[in-house]
């Protein structure tokens, strides 16, 4: 075979590992590998850049990239035509538009490998370096899309877990490119010569460190306060079709309020909607209000509800909200948190003016009116029904905001004790994407060391301890609610290195490349 038609076949095994290293819906049962699959598209990836020129590495990666990420992003279909109304066009070119704004970030990292292995510069650890300030970038550049993020496939790893206190997702992302850079590179340095070098030994050292420090971490992860609060997260399976169809509100409404009483009945002091539960805007009708404020009176419990909200804009306009109220369980309505990274093209028209009457008409499938962005993220408190004086302080986190581990940290360092996280994946249908959010939720929940209670519209629903463990959850479109002691963890024991500090070691990355950029630059002139 050819050194060309070498590199093509190690990059579409890229493709497929990379696949196969997020979850997946196959045949009614969640197929999820990347424990053990993560690993290999790195070590595909840098086995199929060997000998290629930095351009015709980022063309060749770019198409790599591409292939996996639309794979993975299949669902978009299902979000733009199925339920966004959106012409096939767009159910067509949404995944490839997502996967190739993916692509670039990989491409970028191919030519950079590829301009690397010219140098002295090109060992594991410089490439997991610079893999992770990439997937840092991504978290951010033009609004940011970090969905299925390396790191993201480790979920399931504890060791991988235990760094997510320190390092946020990023930690996780460069320990599975550098160990799958290593371990690459070993297999070709033993081949021929039956030995590894320097750089790989001083890899690979740096990757089992990495895995022990994480497990030493993920162990030794503070233990549970003995206070707890009983949480109950319901899911009341709506199809997205009929979602905000008058003939259903009454039925929507009725679900909710005997989910409710049914989880009230049980003991739960708190009880959490999903996103956009009530299918209309509190404010909007009075008697919406009133009804729900009724329903926390009689089972005295204080109510997190997803809804619309309302406010007047002047002119006789109407600003709207993607918001959860709080309810307490005398009625009273306490506060409102509204979503503040909204969903480009689904909730607002980025670079509206530019783009104009096109996009315009994409997101008019998913969206009627432009959702305003919220002030930004804020902890909530909220008295604990039956505990007098007894107050929690939580962050409530709206569905896309959940992507975003920056923003998320934030709850925490301004105090909150856990998470409530509620979201409408019903967009979805019944794909892997469902799974592949939870995994995400899982990441911010070990990331800051708080537990998180999910409550998702058809699913997935579920129940996170601090250590980024799922330890109770639903099956996707089934009306469901569950319940669960939640331990509240404030500061210091909920408040990680990450929460503190953010993305220090992710700003650590970039300053090593750029160091390595120029060191590597300087001696290409020297010579």
């Amino acid at each position: 075979m050819t050194r060309s038609g070498r590199s093509a076949a190690w990059l579409g095994a890229y493709a497929v590992f990379t696949f196969l290293s997020f979850p997946h819906l196959v045949a009614g049962r969640v197929v999820d590998l990347g424990v053990g699959v993560a690993w290999l598209g790195p070590a595909c990836l840098w086995l199929g850049l060997r000998g290629i020129a930095p351009g015709s590495a980022a063309k060749r990666v770019f198409l790599a990239s591409l292939a996996a990420h639309t794979a993975v992003l299949h669902w978009i279909w299902i979000v733009s035509v199925v339920y966004g109304h959106a012409h096939p066009l767009i159910g067509l070119l949404g995944p490839i538009g997502l996967g190739a704004y993916i692509a670039a970030f990989t491409a970028v990292f191919g030519a950079l490998a590829a301009g690397f292995a010219r140098t002295s510069w090109g060992s594991p650890l410089v490439l997991a370096v610079a893999w992770t300030v990439l997937d840092h970038l991504r978290s951010f550049a033009l609004s940011g899309f970090p969905w299925a993020t390396l790191g993201y496939a480790q979920h399931l790893n504890p060791a991988m877990l235990g760094l997510a206190p320190w390092t946020g997702v990023y930690g996780l992302s460069f320990a599975t490119a550098l160990g799958g850079f290593a371990l690459a590179r070993a297999v070709v340095e033993w081949r021929a010569a039956g030995r590894l070098t320097r750089q790989t030994r001083v890899a690979f050292a740096v990757f089992l460190a990495a895995v022990a420090f994480g497990a030493v971490s993920y162990a030794r992860t503070p233990e549970d306060p003995t206070r707890t609060v009983r949480v109950a997260v319901l899911q009341g399976n709506v199809d997205q079709g009929v979602k905000w169809s008058r003939d259903w509100y009454e039925r929507t409404l009725g679900i909710y309020e005997d989910l409710t009483r049914r989880a009230a009945a049980a003991g739960a002091e708190i009880v959490v909607w999903p996103e956009t539960a009530v299918p209309g805007a509190i404010g909007d009708d009075p008697r919406q209000v009133a009804r729900i404020r009724k329903l926390a009176r009689e089972t005295a419990a204080l109510l997190v509800v997803g809804a619309v909200g309302l406010e007047d804009a002047g002119d006789g306009r109407s600003r709207v909200y993607d918001s959860a109220f709080l309810i307490a369980s005398d009625g009273t309505v306490l506060d409102r948190y509204d979503k503040s990274h909204l969903v480009p093209f689904g909730e607002y028209v980025p670079f509206a003016t530019l783009l104009g009457r096109v996009f315009e008409a994409v997101a008019r499938g998913m969206a009627d009116t432009a959702v305003t962005p919220g002030a930004g993220p804020r902890p909530l408190d909220l008295p604990i029904p039956g505990e007098d004086g007894v107050r929690l302080t939580a962050g409530v986190l709206i569905c896309y905001e959940i992507l975003f581990p920056d923003l998320v940290r934030r709850f925490v360092r301004d105090g909150a004790e856990m998470f409530f996280a509620i979201t409408n994946d019903a967009w979805y249908g019944r794909t892997g994407a469902p799974f592949q959010f939870l995994a995400i939720t899982a990441l911010r929940s070990a990331e800051a060391r708080v537990w998180t209670a999910r409550a998702a519209n058809t699913g997935v629903s579920a129940i996170i301890d601090a250590r980024g463990r799922v330890r109770a959850r639903t099956r996707i479109f089934e009306r469901d609610w569950l319940q669960a002691d939640v331990p509240l963890r404030p500061a210091p024991v909920g408040g990680s290195f990450y929460t503190r500090h953010g993305d220090v070691f992710a700003w650590a990355c970039w300053a090593v490349l750029a160091a390595v950029g120029f060191a590597a630059w300087r001696g290409r002139r020297g010579t």
